[in-house]
């Protein structure tokens, strides 16, 4: 039986999918419809060789989905591998996992690849502009029953009012402008079925932005730690897999249809906090730290100094626990050690970490003088 009241419905293998726009229940009734667990799905997976889309695509492959990555190609599949995972474990998941080599830039070239097949779902983890994101909307949203787009939580506007929730005021003047546009145009332009996902600051192993390695290096080194302002600033960051596992929970879930949720950790933490978090994480005393705190506007600048915001960033995950049944499964303690023992010392020993400290040095010397 299928109720129809204030849903979108479609139609996928002859499979009678009903999403609600409110709460996922029947009007009438009150009984709730959500897609079965059981259900396994053709999906689509932009990129998902890297960071974030490696977990992504591991997490949709361990649950029974078919995974297809669409990317240039660039990754061994041997170098697909992550932390933790038997041969076997990877072998099953490659054997849910296929790939169309292509790059996204190249639109025409693009559609004609992905438009030759069906798609239930496409989660859209790399598109920055909504130049980006408008072909695939566009060209195959008339078919697909889920659209789950990767934004960002800096599209959030500077109120002074934390944690953010998913009804804040967005800034378009953000340098995640374009992630803003793209859900602008799915919200008001466009008649997919989407979710939108705004995690904080990720890290984990794999990580390819140096936010908890910035800290590692220095700590590695016995170095002093330059800190921006003083060193209270709160900011929130997410494991990587744990922000996996709220995509894959979204997936299918009527209650996710047109709405967006935040994903972090469930505890904020200061600068200064998180670099002896990443301290007890390398195995060293925290107390041993010598943070060193200067004036950001004053100093000599480089945009790449230090790896978050000066300023509070933080947000409220309660709706995505409330409505996706997610939970964190890594506390930032649990998590930093993860990326430090299966990242940051594998890395060390091959060589592949630059230990380049010369803004620090003028820093030092600047405070000095």
């Amino acid at each position: 039986m299928a109720f129809i009241s204030d849903a979108k419905t479609f139609r996928s293998n002859s499979r009678l999918w009903v999403f609600w726009k409110r709460n996922g229940r029947c009007h009438s009734c009150g009984l709730h419809i959500r897609m079965a667990s059981t259900q396994k799905l053709k999906v689509l997976v932009m990129g998902g060789t890297r960071f974030s889309g490696l977990y992504l695509a591991r997490e949709l492959a361990l649950s029974g989905h078919q995974v297809v990555l669409f990317n240039r190609g660039r990754v061994p599949m041997e170098n697909m591998k992550i932390r933790g995972e038997t041969e076997e474990q990877f072998q099953i998941r490659m054997s849910n996992t296929r790939w169309i080599k292509g790059d996204r830039t190249r639109v025409e070239e693009m559609m004609q690849l992905l438009g030759k097949e069906p798609w239930d779902a496409v989660f859209d983890n790399n598109g920055r502009e909504l130049s980006d994101s408008k072909p695939l909307i566009d060209g195959l949203g008339h078919s697909i029953q889920h659209y789950i787009y990767m934004s960002s939580a800096g599209v959030y506007k500077d109120t002074g009012l934390f944690p953010h929730v998913e009804g804040d005021v967005t800034d378009p003047q953000s340098r995640h402008k374009g992630k803003l546009d793209t859900e602008d145009y799915l919200r008001q332009k466009s008649d997919v079925p989407f979710t939108c996902i705004r995690p904080t600051y990720i890290y984990g192993p794999r990580n390819y932005n140096p936010v908890e390695e910035w800290f590692f290096q220095r700590i590695d080194q016995d170095r002093p730690i330059p800190i921006p302002g003083h060193g209270l600033h709160i900011t929130g960051l997410g494991h990587v897999e744990d922000l996996a596992k709220a995509m894959v929970l979204a997936l299918g879930n009527p209650q996710a249809i047109s709405q967006t949720y935040n994903i972090q950790g469930r505890h904020s933490v200061t600068f200064d906090g998180f670099a002896k978090l990443c301290a007890i994480a390398a195995g060293k005393d925290p107390n041993k730290l010598k943070l060193v705190h200067y004036d950001p506007k004053k100093a000599p600048k480089d945009k790449k100094m230090f790896p978050f915001r000066p300023n509070h960033f933080f947000c409220s995950c309660a709706k995505a626990e409330r409505e996706l049944n997610w939970k964190e499964s890594w506390d930032l303690v649990a998590g930093l050690r993860d990326s430090y023992e299966n990242d940051f010392l594998e890395k060390k020993k091959r060589n592949a970490i630059s230990m380049d400290f010369s803004m620090d040095d003028q820093i030092l010397e600047w405070i000095k003088v």
